[in-house]
């Protein structure tokens, strides 16, 4: 089930991107080249996926959930682009392709990425991409401006640099990665609710409870992968976070003790569906992709 899902809503989101990548100018053809070089370029759409089930599991229907299908991934894409400059973490390889980095240069990358950010919050704004009420489109700004900012994927960040080469403890460990990766996957199912035009506050809940389990096990599984898989399946440099003397699960908890986390986390968060009965069949598979996945 997950594969066609996955292909249906990769397609529509790719879609809705793609026509986003226009330079209004001359002048801004090779930045508007390193924003769609980005986006357009692989990647598994998990937050759009998120948002596009989380809409479906009350009721909603997807179409009115590609304003925020997109712009989450405008904020993934952004901080990827930002996390592999020479001064975070310095890679050279995403997605199989070289870093935007090293494909243009470092200005144009930093240009880029500050580029994608903005154009997420125009996105949700702008009712032209997204024709919901204005009251709707304000609890989505809002939702995403606190999950990539400072009180979610940039503090997790910033906690994260501040770690290297430090032992924390768990609680310590899952505090960054709750702020670094969950924010943004908790706001992609949150604004997928939103956007269903049909969300309550016991589905709000039942939803949070799944995306703070889900968004914690992307991350464990992510930490098991930089250990177990290689380079060409990851599409990105494997080993990096253990040669960067990185906080991870495997290293604090060992590998076996990393992966009954892992599937602790993925049952948890589909047992907090049980409220939303089978509308939330694709958030249960989506759960279950992202403990299965090698990439």
């Amino acid at each position: 089930m997950i594969d066609a899902y996955q292909s249906q809503c990769q397609a529509r989101v790719d879609d809705a991107l793609a026509a986003l990548f226009a330079a209004p100018l001359p002048q801004l053809q090779r930045l508007y080249q390193a924003m769609r070089y980005s986006v357009i370029n692989g990647g598994k759409r998990v937050r759009p996926l998120l948002v596009y089930a989380a809409c479906e599991a009350l009721g909603g229907n997807a179409s009115r959930a590609n304003a925020a299908a997109c712009a989450v991934e405008l904020i993934h894409a952004y901080s990827l682009v930002h996390d592999d400059l020479p001064a975070m973490d310095d890679d050279d390889l995403r997605r199989g392709q070289p870093t935007t980095h090293i494909a243009f240069d470092e200005a144009c990358a930093i240009l880029a990425g500050d580029g994608l950010q903005t154009l997420a919050f125009e996105v949700l704004a702008d009712a032209r991409h997204n024709p919901l009420d204005a009251e709707v489109r304000l609890r989505m700004l809002s939702c995403l401006t606190r999950a990539a900012g400072p009180a979610g994927m940039v503090g997790g960040q910033a906690i994260d640099l501040g770690s290297v080469g430090c032992k924390l403890d768990q609680a310590a460990l899952e505090l960054m990665h709750r702020h670094k990766t969950g924010a943004l996957i908790e706001a992609s199912v949150t604004l997928g609710a939103l956007a269903s035009g049909l969300a309550d506050e016991p589905a709000l809940q039942a939803l949070q409870r799944y995306a703070q389990a889900i968004g914690l096990a992307f991350q464990v599984q992510d930490d098991i992968l930089d250990v177990e898989s290689d380079t060409a399946t990851l599409g990105k440099t494997q080993g990096k976070d253990s040669a960067n003397h990185k906080p991870t699960y495997p290293a604090l908890l060992g590998l076996p003790a990393a992966k009954s986390y892992a599937l602790e986390l993925r049952d948890q968060a589909i047992a907090a569906l049980s409220p939303l009965g089978e509308s939330a069949e694709p958030l249960r598979a989506l759960a279950r992709f992202i403990v299965a996945r090698n990439s």
